[in-house]
């Protein structure tokens, strides 16, 4: 599921809260100190999200663990922060693999070109031995 479809409102305060096990009181109660911002209707309804279900579970999970509120509030924020920083990462990963790439497409191309003259003068046949035994390819 795609973070689109993840973040897409979906399910009104009662189905949220039957899918999370959680009273509805609660969750307005996790609303107010911010742990969880659904979005809402023309209607002013909330709105949940499968990401907000997940994160109320998550929530929960903790909070049964006996994680107080205020401890909640501090893993969920490193939480955030280090998937920012796996993305940040992932992103500066692909970018080294490109660079790599083009580095090493330049390189060959200034060996083939150190083999042929550019007078087109060279002999195909010394040519072809330079690539094969002379340090080339």
């Amino acid at each position: 599921m795609s973070q689109e479809e993840r973040d897409k409102p979906l399910y009104m305060i009662s189905v949220a809260a039957e899918l999370t096990g959680m009273h509805p009181q609660t969750l307005r109660v996790y609303e107010s100190k911010g742990l969880v911002n659904p979005k809402r209707s023309g209607g002013n309804t909330r709105l949940y999200s499968q990401a907000d279900i997940e994160r109320l579970e998550l929530i929960n999970q903790l909070t049964d663990e006996g994680i107080n509120l205020a401890g909640v509030v501090r893993i969920l924020d490193m939480k955030e922060r280090a998937e920012k920083r796996e993305a940040e990462m992932e992103k500066l990963r692909d970018q080294v693999r490109r660079l790599e790439d083009q580095v090493h497409e330049l390189q060959m191309q200034k060996k083939i070109t150190a083999l042929a003259p550019r007078d087109g003068s060279a002999d195909p046949e010394q040519v072809l031995r330079g690539l094969l035994g002379g340090g080339g390819l």
